[in-house]
């Protein structure tokens, strides 16, 4: 990988990570485009190291308010009740279905799920999944001619339950083009949750599964020495700071606006990658190594 790539791919990773795009499609169709070889499950793992990091920073009073009252909690038993303490609880809650789903289908997700065809047909579903939960959501808060606005939840309800559909929604993110902020976004959506606080749940239960499949495999890539330490990690410092920006805007741009133009791109992007692999202009494993 050059360090042009590099450059190309951390900005994709960081602008895509957190809009609901799909950054794992949007690396391996950048590559595929540019005639470039697939930066692989390992890249995309690696950098998204960067994205959380700016995740971290960005939500840092939240995180270490909710990892004070959790670890206190765990020794003192009238915190227990304590909003934040739960949240603790329900993000390592909400963490179980991608831990596990990741381990038993890494073979998957490093190889079959990479081809551009299921990445295309899942831009284009979840992007219409994404639209179907969007309306509903629109619909409760402006309410109608004959329906009252309809109150939508806040994280103050959010509970073991829940927490664990937001997770089944995440794990759903393994396969390029499905998008983890667009799968557990619209599936808080679809629970009745408000797009702040589906959003907000969303980038604190990504940071312990990042974290963790990033630290996997850079134990992976140093053992397999496979990985192009210069450029993935200045690709990884680019994610980071075009990450920050992403989500700073992100968080503003969701409490006036509708998911619409979002969806249309995905449908859009997926109907052309289609198209183009339909038509033999472009391979369905373009860019892949084979390893």
């Amino acid at each position: 990988m050059s360090w042009f790539e590099s450059l190309i791919l951390g900005l994709v990773q960081g602008l895509t990570e957190f809009l609901p795009v799909s950054s794992s499609a949007h690396l391996r169709l950048t590559a595929a485009f540019s005639g470039w070889k697939d930066p692989g499950a390992a890249f995309t793992a690696i950098t998204q190291i960067g994205t959380e990091a700016a995740v971290l920073i960005y939500f840092r009073k939240d995180i270490g308010r909710i990892i004070s009252a959790w670890s206190r909690s765990l020794f003192d038993k009238t915190l227990r009740k304590d909003h934040d303490a739960q949240m603790g609880w329900l993000v390592i809650v909400g963490s179980i279905p991608i831990g596990l789903l990741g381990v038993t289908l890494k073979d998957q997700i490093e190889g079959p799920f990479r081809d551009l065809r299921i990445t295309a047909t899942m831009l284009v579903v979840v992007g219409i999944v994404i639209g179907i939960a969007d309306r509903l959501a629109a619909r409760d808060e402006t309410g109608g001619k004959h329906r009252a606005p309809k109150q939508r939840k806040t994280l103050e309800n959010l509970g073991v339950k829940d927490g664990l559909i937001f997770g089944l929604c995440q794990a759903c993110a393994l396969i390029p083009g499905v998008s983890r902020s667009g799968a557990t976004i619209s599936g808080g959506l679809f629970m009745g949750y408000k797009r702040e606080a589906a959003a907000r749940y969303s980038f604190l239960l990504a940071i312990p599964a990042v974290l963790a499949s990033g630290v996997f495999e850079l134990k992976d890539a140093v053992e397999g020495g496979h990985v192009a330490w210069g450029p993935t990690m200045f690709a990884t410092l680019i994610a980071f700071g075009s990450g920050y920006a992403v989500i700073a805007w992100f968080m503003k741009f969701i409490s006036t606006k509708s998911f619409m133009p979002f969806v249309w791109y995905r449908i859009a992007l997926g109907i052309a990658v289609i198209v183009l692999v339909s038509v033999g202009a472009l391979s369905p494993h373009a860019g892949e190594s084979g390893g």
